[in-house]
């Protein structure tokens, strides 16, 4: 790739990184509606939110493995349609079970679509010299946001037809964002790289995927979990309590876009920090008795407490091995979405015993431990440590 490309690259695939999650966000302001038509416990709704990670998790392995042999670009603009065609499986489900099975195909089919976007926005910035990760997560962070305020905005429809609209969006918009994308060298495809034995994997990543998993649990249990901690505080399953939603992904995305400039400044350690102590503030909005008006501010300085940690990941597994930087993105983001898909069913049983203020509070030690993590976000080279 030339200089001259690097400007539209940039552009195309902080569009990818959009589009990818439009109809998800969607989703995820219809939880509640699901969760009321179907009629299920909170129990019952955590087990079928299981679908997603134990399709999602195992097939991130075969996704870093096909994005070595097809490359990132020909993965997007192929997994963007199925993505797309899943997502609206979960809204036809008339029981726990088929939603279960409707999330299985939604996560096997995101599974592709998050290591090709990473992995081309990684390659891109060591490329062009460039910082973008944090960018691309933001607008990430904007396509659920923009598809759960459209939910949330237009009530005149009914869901299936809303969700309808944003999975044809991000199909065609995705796909052909896709195609457009530059090629970024002679190494968009090529061999399977060589298994390593665990052993052999760098210490750095271990404890980076560490860190992941402990923010993205509470990612995911806000992403989940928020409309339906709303829904119960006003007395509504339907369109209000999809702001909940809409403010937490705002001020993520909100979040990543100051990334950056942040990082440049003050550091990808002192960034991880100071978002992981608000994400600590704004969960214990949610956990003590306060009044309602209190949860917004909570759901923001959460939403902002968790924009950093994926794409700081992402850019520091990215530079520890140029051979194996599929499969470190890769096995960083397994865990990582595995924390984010795993943390909403876990709360999900806890909250169905004690509550949701309760099941907030046991994210409290997760988000502890990737304080203390926070410093293997260095920019340094440890690919030669090993376990």
């Amino acid at each position: 790739m030339n200089r001259q490309d690097a400007p539209r690259a940039t552009l195309l695939i902080m569009a990818v990184f959009a589009l990818q999650p439009f109809a998800i966000g969607g989703w995820l302001a219809l939880i509640p509606v699901v969760k009321e038509t179907l009629g299920l416990s909170k129990s019952e709704l955590a087990l079928a939110l299981m679908g997603m990670p134990v399709a999602l998790i195992p097939s991130l392995q075969f996704a870093a493995r096909a994005m070595t042999r097809f490359g990132p670009r020909r993965m997007l603009w192929t997994f963007f349609p199925l993505q797309a065609a899943a997502v609206m499986l979960p809204l036809l489900a008339g029981s726990g079970p088929a939603l279960f099975g409707g999330l299985l195909l939604v996560g096997a089919t995101m599974a592709f679509n998050e290591v090709a976007m990473n992995v081309y926005a990684g390659r891109l910035e060591k490329r062009a010299d460039l910082m973008i990760m944090n960018r691309c997560h933001g607008f990430w962070a904007v396509g659920i946001m923009g598809g759960s305020a459209v939910v949330t905005l237009m009530t005149g429809l009914a869901p299936l037809e809303v969700l309808v609209l944003l999975a044809a969006i991000s199909a065609v918009a995705g796909a052909l964002a896709a195609a457009a994308l530059p090629r970024l060298g002679d190494d968009e495809t090529g061999p399977a790289t060589p298994r390593r034995r665990p052993a052999d994997l760098p210490a750095a990543l271990f404890y980076i995927a560490v860190f992941m998993f402990a923010v993205t649990l509470t990612e995911g249990t806000m992403a989940d979990w928020a409309a339906v901690y709303m829904a119960e505080r006003l007395g509504d399953p339907y369109a209000k309590a999809g702001i909940a939603v809409t403010v937490f992904s705002g001020f993520m995305a909100g979040g990543r876009f100051l990334g950056d400039w942040l990082k440049r400044r003050t550091g990808g350690v002192s960034l991880a920090r100071l978002t992981c102590a608000c994400a600590l503030l704004g969960l214990v909005l949610l956990i003590v008795p306060l009044p309602i008006w209190m949860a917004l501010p909570g759901f923001a300085l959460l939403g902002f407490g968790v924009s950093a940690a994926y794409p700081l990941g992402v850019s520091a597994v990215a530079a520890l091995d140029d051979q194996y930087e599929a499969a470190n993105i890769a096995i960083m983001a397994t865990v990582a979405l595995g924390g984010f898909l795993i943390g909403p069913p876990l709360i999900g049983f806890v909250s169905e015993a004690f509550g949701l203020r309760v099941g907030f509070a046991t994210l409290l030690p997760a988000l502890i431990l990737a304080l203390a993590l926070t410093r293997w976000l260095r920019p340094t080279n440890r690919a030669g440590e090993s376990f």
